[in-house]
């Protein structure tokens, strides 16, 4: 007997559908899986037998052969332990195949038969949608992410038994629904805010540039200035997901085994701080079977560096692409993977290794030399790559004491999002490109011309400071940020007075 089965599996954070191809016959009892599966897909035929038996089926006595077709692509993860049950049920007259042919399976199996929950459930429903698949038997702690997708009946199970029953007509159950505008009214509800942090307001006002037109940006200053304080209240004045960013943020999530299994849906831009001893593998992804990394994790939010020059160099050159393109290509001799990977990065360092360089309070006990090495640990092509560096001095007693309530995180997030408005329709016809950070070389002489007295200005920061061309063109974006801030058309020359300030790790490096 044979029988056909649809399933589904992911590449990179996109899905295909596998066909689950079941074949019985009169031969020594034995099951053998082909189509180029991993170890977890070849270790299903023991899962799969023993929960057929637990669940109160009769395993076949024959020779039982799965092919996951097409043959070609390579095939991992457990999810393949339900679809691969159903058809050996099927090819011995044990489920019903009406309801077979116009559904996905997937699940991965206990040996008593119960389900657990599987990764990359709404890629893959998005893929169903698209080939005109139009409903998934999922287990039920799955769920809620896959009925996200509009136009697929999304079924949850808890056992082997239940999908058998529900497919044979012998139960009936309800589609799973989520409600999306539930989810969205929880966005940006913030438990840090901007008015818990005492003074800085220089610091904020350079994050609040970051934030309107998407700005890369590092934090210098000594140790307790509220460098991570700062950086970890970020993510409350950045603009809402739309929908799409939270779908395309979820499916990274998804697929790679991350999402709670109580969250349907990414509704608050991703904040991502991984440590200072992490590999290149783990920050811009990697493996056998390539997985996104931090940088993809962080995909429309927040990636936090923290001691930034602590990392290790090789590791913090490899973001350079990802910075430049958005997006992580990994190749390997059988596959090449793409991850989205368009992440505001915010970095924060001390000035030298004491910490205390720019303390006026107190001493400092670096000579020029370890100061130099401290720094030359941020290569000059990867600071290029950062349009807005910030000093952060020690809060004096004065401000930490003081009852004076600083601007609330809401009030800066609705300058920010005007902000974005205004660029939102600047760049209305162009695919590729959302912010100020985002525009090309051709994008800047368009949008970011200045009169004689700013190119004046500009001219005598690049000869004094020494910059490069990327950082002329950092400046003229950060310029073009303030100008929408202020609702202007115009750059102005007091624009790219404060853009020039917020190059301080420039003049630093001059200096010594």
């Amino acid at each position: 007997m044979f029988s056909k089965v649809y399933s589904s599996s992911t590449y990179g954070i996109d899905a295909f559908i596998i066909e689950v191809e079941t074949h019985c016959e009169k031969q020594l009892p034995s099951i053998t899986i082909v189509g180029l599966p991993d170890s977890a897909v070849k270790e299903s035929r023991e899962r799969v037998t023993a929960a057929i038996k637990n669940s109160g089926f009769e395993f076949p006595l024959k020779k039982v052969t799965v092919n996951l077709a097409p043959a070609d692509i390579k095939k991992e993860g457990s999810s393949f332990d339900l679809p691969i049950a159903i058809g050996i049920l099927s090819s011995t007259n044990q489920v019903k195949t009406n309801h077979i042919n116009n559904s996905v399976i997937l699940g991965e199996l206990s040996l008593d038969g119960s389900l657990r929950k599987i990764k990359g459930a709404l890629p893959i429903a998005v893929e169903c949608k698209g080939k005109g698949i139009m409903q998934m038997l999922l287990p039920k702690e799955s769920t809620a992410e896959a009925s996200i997708v509009d136009g697929i009946k999304v079924y949850g199970f808890e056992n082997l038994r239940g999908v058998v029953d529900f497919l044979n007509d012998e139960i009936t159950l309800e589609p799973v629904v989520t409600d999306k505008n539930a989810l969205f009214n929880r966005i940006n509800k913030y438990q840090l805010d901007f008015s818990d942090v005492k003074g800085q307001e220089n610091v904020k006002r350079a994050l609040e540039i970051a934030a309107a037109g998407g700005h890369n940006i590092i934090m210098i200053g000594p140790p307790g200035s509220g460098k991570t304080m700062l950086a970890k209240r970020f993510p409350s004045i950045l603009p809402p997901l739309s929908f799409e960013e939270a779908l395309e943020t979820t499916k990274i999530h998804s697929v790679a085994d991350i999402l709670q299994s109580d969250t349907a849906l990414i509704t608050e831009r991703p904040f991502r701080n991984p440590h200072h001893t992490v590999s290149d593998a783990a920050l811009i992804g990697g493996g056998s079977f390539p997985r996104p990394g931090e940088v993809s994790f962080a995909h429309n939010g927040v990636l936090f560096l923290d001691e930034f020059p602590e990392f290790k160099k090789n590791v913090l050159e490899v973001m350079r692409q990802p910075m430049e393109d958005y997006k992580v290509t990994i190749s390997r001799s059988k596959m090449s993977l793409e991850f989205p990977a368009n992440f505001m990065l915010v970095a924060a360092m001390n000035p030298c290794p004491c910490g205390f360089f720019t303390d006026p309070n107190k001493e400092c006990t670096c000579n020029t030399q370890q100061i130099q090495r401290y720094m030359s640990k941020i290569s000059g092509p990867l600071l290029d790559r950062i349009d807005i560096h910030i000093e952060v001095p020690a809060v004096k007693y004065k401000e930490l004491s003081s009852n004076r309530i600083s601007e609330k995180s809401e009030a800066i997030r609705s300058r920010v999002v005007k902000a974005r408005e205004i660029q939102t329709s600047r760049f209305a016809e162009s695919r590729f490109i959302h912010s100020n950070a985002d525009m090309g070389t051709k994008e800047v002489r368009i949008f970011c011309q200045i009169d004689e007295s700013g190119a004046e200005l500009l001219k005598m920061a690049m000869t004094k400071l020494g910059l490069s061309a990327r950082a002329y063109d950092r400046i003229l974006k950060v310029s073009r940020t303030i100008a929408d801030l202020e609702n202007s058309q115009s750059i102005l020359s007091q624009h790219i007075s404060e853009a020039i300030q917020y190059r301080s790790l420039d003049r630093e490096l001059w200096n010594h």
